[in-house]
């Protein structure tokens, strides 16, 4: 079986260090973006849970999970992102407000001519349903592009939302490049949450769009009286997700930022291919990606993530495929009275990684140089629901299993 791999970040917590600014994520940015989501008839804060039982049983004084399967009805968090993108541009191109919300575009798009773009995006699937709902939302267009063996549930969502869907025959990161040229050749817009030179401004607006679910947590615990987490567990993809989270703690908190770890699976790890080589660049890993962690499965680090996880995150870890189906099925079968989380494949590898250390006596070093004890506040996010509902049965309850959820 094999193991989960670490690598501590000696740079993290040195001060001598010269690291990465961070001035795109701000107390005022923050609060604009989340504004702006709270303008959205529709928005709702996603529930945290307390899993006091479980706490308890590793050992630990809190462990919470915040639930993304509740966000705008999409059962992923990528939505946050993606219509703050849409929103950002539609506002630079046609009007530019400093008081955006969802009143003032939709008084844009009516009284604007020719307000209707199109929208085009490669995904594993969330964040091209975010993309798609986010257009259709704003009365936009969108072309969705999918790598080969994509879920037939996950591309049937897409197309609910109004997108045109498009297949490829290749990995991911190939299907980036596919989406990208698509956009050029016909003068539409890419909404891509990875960035390259010459396109960073919208993968910037998307790691913004995400910090409004890192304010939610605080603000949840602000309103239960607890406080802050003291580790904070955030799985990669691309990295932009994990970088929005950790630019946000750091330009809040600075040195009393919570520890932080990275998780990613083992099979395209570029994260920590690239702290292991050692030479401060993002390094790709290529070929066919062999995990259930869909949402996790790139291997071109974004360069802009890539340097705040570089210089800021405590610790780096890869993890195979059990790892999150350990988290699955704990989530979906609590402890007595702890509330149940349906949290799909990529969704629930911080908490598999956070049991498995606990459960696990080879990982007892794990422990120790997270310096997790009895006061620590644990923070696991569960990114995404049963985004694959037949999968998600067949992982949590067995392959034949007939279970409605």
């Amino acid at each position: 079986m094999n193991r989960i791999n670490f690598i501590l970040n000696p740079n993290a917590r040195d001060n001598s260090y010269k690291k990465t600014p961070i001035k795109f994520i701000s107390h005022d940015i923050v609060k604009q973006v989340k504004n702006f989501h709270k303008s959205f008839p529709s928005y709702k804060i996603t529930p945290l849970y307390n899993l006091n039982n479980l706490a308890k049983k590793l050992g630990v004084n809190r462990l919470w999970v915040k639930d993304e399967s509740f966000r705008f009805g999409l059962n992923a968090f990528k939505v946050l992102g993606a219509l703050y993108a849409i929103a950002k541009y539609l506002n630079k191109e046609f009007r530019e407000s400093v008081s955006l919300s969802y009143e003032f575009l939709k008084k844009l798009i009516k009284y604007e001519k020719d307000c209707t773009l199109t929208f085009v995006t490669a995904t594993d699937g969330n964040h091209g349903r975010a993309v798609a709902w986010s257009a259709r939302q704003l009365s936009q267009k969108s072309v969705i592009f999918m790598p080969k063996g994509s879920s037939i549930s996950r591309i049937k969502n897409i197309k609910n939302e109004g997108a045109k869907v498009i297949v490829t025959d290749v990995n991911y990161d190939e299907t980036v490049k596919i989406a990208n040229d698509y956009a050029d050749e016909h003068d539409f817009i890419l909404i891509q949450d990875t960035a390259w030179e010459g396109y960073e401004e919208i993968p910037i607006w998307i790691m913004q769009g995400y910090t409004t679910l890192i304010d939610e947590v605080l603000e949840q615990l602000a309103v239960q009286n607890e406080e802050n987490p003291t580790h904070v567990f955030l799985q990669v993809g691309v990295g932009s997700f994990a970088g929005a989270i950790q630019g946000y703690f750091f330009s809040l908190f600075g040195k009393e930022r919570p520890i932080i770890a990275t998780l990613e699976p083992d099979s395209c790890a570029s994260i920590l291919k690239s702290v292991e080589i050692g030479d401060g660049l993002p390094h790709s890993i290529e070929g066919a990606f062999k995990t259930i962690m869909v949402g996790l499965a790139c291997g071109t680090p974004n360069p802009i993530a890539w340097r705040i996880l570089r210089d800021y995150t405590d610790i780096f870890f890869s993890c195979p495929d059990y790892i999150a189906i350990n988290g699955m099925r704990i989530l979906a079968n609590p402890l007595h009275d702890d509330p149940k989380v349906i949290s799909g494949e990529s969704g629930a590898i911080g908490l598999g990684l956070v049991a498995s250390i606990f459960q696990n006596e080879i990982y007892k070093e794990i422990i120790n140089k997270l310096e997790i004890n009895g006061g620590s506040r644990l923070l696991v996010i569960s990114t995404e629901g049963n985004t694959d509902p037949e999968n998600y049965r067949k992982l949590v309850y067995g392959e034949n299993s007939s279970t409605k959820l």
